[in-house]
């Protein structure tokens, strides 16, 4: 019968690939945890651990179990943190992941609406792009995963339940006022994350051409900068543009071309009440009326 200290070992050995890390992470002794290794070995019937050299690494089977491991561990320690803030919400916490156009925006606004409501509640927030936030709700590691999605994007794995909560349009940003993204048809581009130069070149592809990406960023306030030296031209979010918006480029919406901002869960309903109300908090931070660059018919002024 699998333990669950067992795999609580053997999930930190598989993220730092060191039993000597895993012991400090655990606050156990080295023997401790190789201990707890062969104990899970003994267990399973299978090899988990292989030494090489004087480090270790996990065999296959290691691997499989381990990955496992980390969710069923986090499915864990999120049941304890749920149930210590079932009554009253008085108590606990709810971990959220988000791209930072809405870490630097709707979220905060968010935090102190949940803060206000539930004052003992902890909310832990982290910075990650759409796929690697579902990897972290997948694994248990966080309560919500804050995502963008564009109309044509493929449906998320199962397992994941989406809320929606509201929609962002997107702007060309470039040197010039009305532009349009067939003026730029020879222009150099700048790119993002996968997920929004897919999007990028998708929009210049309605307009019969492919783009030249001459450069990448993820970072607003930097791709802003490039498209005001002369570098080239890009898409951006409202929400990208309400966070940080430089005076001396041009912004001009894309009408019918917008992206949907979910709050996804994982697992069977219902959510834990903490869950529920940040995800509350989080459509009711993304109305219309919450701020410039937000609904889809709202214009920043070019």
């Amino acid at each position: 019968m699998l333990n669950l200290v067992h795999l609580r070992v053997l999930a930190a050995v598989a993220r730092h690939e060191s039993v000597t890390e895993a012991a400090k992470e655990l606050h156990y002794s080295q023997p401790s945890v190789s201990h707890h290794l062969s104990r899970l070995e003994a267990a399973t019937g299978v090899k988990l651990v292989q030494r090489v050299g004087r480090g270790i690494r996990l065999t296959p089977e290691g691997r499989l179990l381990a990955g496992r491991a980390t969710e069923i561990v986090g499915r864990v320690d999120a049941a304890a943190i749920e149930l210590a803030a079932q009554v009253g919400l008085r108590a606990g916490r709810v971990r959220l992941a988000a791209n930072a156009s809405p870490l630097s925006t709707i979220v905060p606004a968010a935090a102190v609406a949940l803060a206000e409501a539930h004052p003992g509640l902890e909310l832990i927030l982290i910075e990650r792009h759409p796929v690697e936030a579902l990897q972290l709700l997948r694994a248990g590691e966080i309560d919500v995963a804050l995502i963008f999605r564009y109309a044509d994007a493929p449906v998320e794995e199962e397992g994941f339940r989406l809320a929606h909560i509201g929609h962002d349009p997107i702007y060309l940003v470039s040197r010039q006022p009305g532009d349009s993204i067939a003026n730029h048809r020879d222009s150099p581009w700048i790119g993002g994350c996968e997920r929004c130069q897919e999007e990028l070149v998708n929009l210049c592809r309605t307009e019969g051409f492919t783009p030249r990406i001459g450069s990448l960023s993820d970072d607003m306030v930097v791709v802003q900068a490039l498209v005001a030296a002369g570098k080239g031209v890009t898409t951006l979010p409202g929400l990208a543009l309400r966070a940080h918006r430089r005076p001396d480029v041009h912004t001009t919406e894309l009408t019918g071309f917008t992206r949907r901002l979910y709050a996804v869960t994982y697992g069977d309903p219902p959510d834990p009440p903490a869950t529920v109300a940040l995800i509350q908090a989080l459509a009711d931070a993304a109305r219309p009326d919450a701020g410039p660059g937000w609904a889809a018919g709202t214009r920043l002024g070019s």
